[in-house]
C-alpha cells in the first residue's frame, strides 16, 4: 500500500481558506476591521513572539466567537461546496487524481478548520486531518485539538495512520509548517504545483 499527505493552503489552493471563508462569512467591511483590530497580534505572529495557534484562536475568536453552532456549519458546508473548488491548483486536482488512480490512499492534513475543508473532501473521497473548533451551542473561538501545524501535523498522522504498513509515502507542501511531515515521506515535493 502506498499514501500520499498532502497540505492544503498553498499546496491545493492558490490562497489561505480561512480568510477567505472568513470574508464570505462577515463580509468586506467586517473583515477589514476585523484585520485592522487584530493588527497587533498579526504582527506578533509575523515577528515569531506568539505561536500559530494563539493567533489562530484570537482571529476565530474575534470573527466568530458567540456564533450559533447551526448558522457556523451551514456557511462553512456552504463555503467548502461552492467556493474552494474556484481556489484549487487544477495541477494539484490532477496528481490527487493520479494518486486515487494508482489505489493510494490520499489524505489532506491541514491546519485549517476541519468543518471547513470536510464537505469537500466527502465530496472528493479524500482523507482529512485537519484542526477542529470547539463548538458547543455556540462557536467557542477556541481550539477542541491542537492546530494541525508542523510537528503536530507529523503526531495526527502517526495517531490515525500505522506507517510501517505502508511501502511507499508520499507528501507535498508549500511551507514551514510542512516541514515535518515531507520528512515523513520517501518521495516530498515543495511547492510542486505553480507555475
Amino acid at each position: 500500500m502506498k499514501i500520499a499527505f498532502f497540505d492544503f493552503d498553498g499546496t491545493i489552493t492558490t490562497g489561505d481558506s480561512l480568510l477567505r471563508f472568513i470574508r464570505f462569512v462577515v463580509a468586506d467591511r467586517r473583515f477589514l476591521t476585523g484585520l485592522v483590530a487584530l493588527s497587533p497580534v498579526l504582527i506578533l505572529y509575523k515577528l515569531k513572539l506568539i505561536p500559530n495557534y494563539k493567533a489562530k484562536q484570537k482571529m476565530l475568536s474575534w470573527f466568530f466567537k458567540d456564533i450559533a453552532k447551526d448558522i457556523f456549519l451551514k456557511a462553512s458546508m456552504e463555503y467548502s461546496l461552492k467556493h474552494i473548488d474556484s481556489i484549487v491548483r487544477p495541477k494539484a486536482i490532477d496528481k490527487i487524481k493520479w494518486h486515487k488512480d494508482q489505489g493510494h490512499k490520499v489524505v489532506i492534513v491541514s491546519a485549517s478548520m476541519e468543518c471547513l475543508l470536510k464537505p469537500w473532501c466527502e465530496r472528493n473521497s479524500i482523507e482529512l486531518l485537519a484542526t477542529k473548533l470547539k463548538i458547543t451551542d455556540m462557536v467557542t473561538g477556541d481550539l477542541l485539538t491542537k492546530n494541525c501545524y508542523g510537528v503536530e501535523k507529523v503526531n495526527r498522522i502517526k495517531e490515525e495512520y500505522s506507517l510501517n504498513e505502508y511501502e511507499y509515502i508520499y507528501a507535498y507542501g508549500d511551507s514551514i509548517g510542512d516541514k515535518h511531515m515531507l520528512e515523513l515521506a520517501n518521495e516530498r515535493y515543495y511547492k510542486p504545483f505553480r507555475g
